[in-house]
Formats: C-alpha cells, structure tokens, sequence
C-alpha cells in the first residue's frame, strides 16, 4: 500500500495524459491520502454497488489507508479509482492502454496456439489446460515480477486435477469460471472453456468484474475485445474465437458481470442471487489469487488445513487454479508449508508457486 499501490495509480495518470484536469486532480489527492494515511473514504455514488459498500464500510470507518484490513482496503483503491475517473458515467477503463499493451505483445498469442496445439482424448486436453491456465495467472498488470518467473518442476504444490477434469469432461457439465485477468490469462481461460463446450450439451458461465480492478481484471468489455483480436490472429485462435461467439449465440455460453466480484465480501457472504446461481452449477472453478482469498475469508489458516474447509457455506463442487501472491492457502501436505518457508520465506507471495485444488 506505501509503494505498489501509489505506482499503480500514478501509472494511470501517466497512461492517460487526456484525462480532464479535475479527475487528474481526484486520482492525484487518492495517491496522496493513501500515502499520508489519511481515512477510509466513505463509498459515495454514481455507482451500482453504493449501498453494498456502505454498508461493508460501517466496519472499517475507523481504519485509515495504511492501518486497515488489508482485503478491504485494498479493494476500496480500485473503487475509489473508478469513482474518480468518472467510469461510472463514461465506461471508460483507466487500465485499457495496460491491457492493449499486454495484447500487442506475443506472449498472449504464442502461449494460446501452443495450448490449442494438443491433441488428444479431450478429457487430456482438458487435463493439460487447466496446467496452462493455472500458469496463465502469473500474467497479472498489478504484481508485474510474477509474470517474468520461469516454470520449475516443482511449483505447482497441489495437483488435483484428476479430481477436475471428469466434471469438466461429463456430457451436459454446467461450469461456471470466475475469471480473474483479461489478456494472456483469459485467452488460455477461453482455450479451457472452448474444450468444455466442445460436448455440444454443456454450458459455461464466465464470471467477471463489473468495475475495473487489479489493472487487468477481466471486465465483459475485455472478453469481446479479445474475441475481436482472437479472430483477426486467423488460424486455430480465430476458430475458437468463432466456436465461443456461435456457443454465445446459442446460450451455451453466458457472461455474468456482478458487482459481487469487486466488492468487499469474501464467497460466505456471497448475496443469495449469487449463490443459487453458483449452486446450481456442476463445478465452479475459481481463478485467481484475489478470488482465493475470497473464498478463504483471507485468513491465515493453518497451511495443511483441508481445502474443504475453505467454503463451507457454498454447497457446490468448488476448484482454484491460482499462483501465489498473498498469504492465504490451505490444502498443503503437512510439513511443507515449513520446509518452503525454510528455504524461501517468500514463498507465498512472490508468484512462483501454485495449486490446483478441488473440493468436488
């Protein structure tokens, strides 16, 4: 919150040089109250998500920036950032220019043909996807160094894939995927998801932000920029890219933007809307570090603690693909929590590592 978060916000000023003086202004005062550890600010409108806020807020109305509960003070720069810049009233996303750039690049495209390249059963296809969606989440515009880490034999730390898979394989799944960044990740996502709709029976939800986050969080804006981008690529990415656009059409594949996924409450105290929906799908799959932390409250529970314990209050089959950026994780074999954190204390926040868990 001293260093990242500042650099973030005034990296948005530097990439949108148009902005009017007055939002420059706003954006500019929200970099100096975070680092002079000024108030929580209290929500205030034009904003759909106003009165969820307001009332998250009554807890935290004593905590200032920099000496505040960490999930929730975090969350409330990225809403207060689209308050400032005016999103509400114009759409405009103060992190398009990040996230084009991310898409100019190679990496997103190089890494989504080698992923459509495997051949196979599908339910192997779906087993070697969900490995590069996983390592997709390193690609996140907010934590920049975890996106330049190599893949080592010994990152992924739980591997329940096995567990996965048949779900996602079954005739008819319902999956519903609760996104987490927009460009090299989503791309990989939509590889995952264009498998699972490959059964001309099944469905998929993609869950996504309604609000701009993290820097490259995915918003529904982003999902239909980059099935624009897919498309004019050609070859096997502009055939996904077909496939996902005629499933869209035909109502097999949904997008579900929902205030929920920026707010401030973790999965247990998810609105009933959110819920039922959640619940009535065959398996949710959770990606990402900042929805992991959702769904473990953000709590600091024991490492070899089982993954079921993480949702109890969420009656679905319920799997994480995430690398580890913040503290939080269950599911670990005993004993090593201990022996990474003896050989690097950073281990859980520094992007290397990651885990696919399931409770299913």
């Amino acid at each position: 919150m001293r260093v990242r978060v500042p650099r973030i916000l005034r990296e948005v000023l530097d990439c949108n040089p148009d902005y009017a003086a007055g939002v420059r202004d706003a954006i500019e005062a929200l970099v100096v109250d975070i680092e002079g550890d000024a108030p929580l600010p209290v929500p205030r409108a034009p904003a759909p998500d106003v009165e969820a806020w307001t009332a998250a807020h009554a807890a935290h109305a004593r905590e200032s920036w920099l000496n505040a509960e960490w999930f929730f003070a975090e969350l409330a720069v990225y809403r207060e950032l689209s308050t400032r810049c005016r999103f509400w009233e114009t759409g405009r996303d103060p992190f398009a220019p990040a996230k084009a750039e991310e898409l100019a690049r190679e990496r997103p495209w190089t890494r989504l043909e080698a992923a459509l390249a495997a051949d196979g059963p599908r339910e192997e296809r779906l087993h070697a996807l969900l490995d590069e969606c996983l390592w997709g989440n390193r690609v996140d515009l907010s934590y920049a160094v975890a996106a330049t880490r190599e893949r080592h034999d010994d990152d992924l730390l739980v591997d329940q894939r096995d567990a996965i898979v048949p779900w996602l394989a079954a005739r008819g799944a319902a999956v519903h995927l609760v996104a987490d960044n927009t460009g090299t990740e989503l791309a990989l996502d939509l590889a995952l998801v264009g498998a699972v709709l490959d059964d001309p029976a099944s469905r998929v939800t993609l869950h996504v932000k309604m609000q701009p986050m993290f820097v490259s969080d995915a918003l529904a804006a982003d999902v239909w920029h980059l099935l624009a981008r897919m498309t004019s690529r050609g070859g096997g990415v502009a055939a996904l890219a077909r496939r996902l656009r005629d499933a869209f059409d035909a109502g097999r594949l949904e997008l579900a933007p929902d205030p929920f996924w920026s707010g401030p409450r973790f999965l247990a105290e998810a609105p009933p809307h959110l819920t039922q929906a959640l619940e009535g799908a065959d398996l949710v799959l959770l990606k990402g570090d900042a929805n992991y932390r959702r769904l473990a409250g953000d709590a600091l529970w024991p490492a070899d603690e089982p993954f079921a314990s993480a949702a109890p209050a969420l009656a679905a089959r319920v799997a994480c693909a995430r690398t580890m950026k913040s503290d939080a994780v269950l599911g670990l074999p005993r004993g090593l929590a201990e022996r990474l954190t003896a050989g690097d204390p950073r281990w859980r926040v520094d992007g290397r590592r990651g885990v696919i868990q399931a409770r299913v």
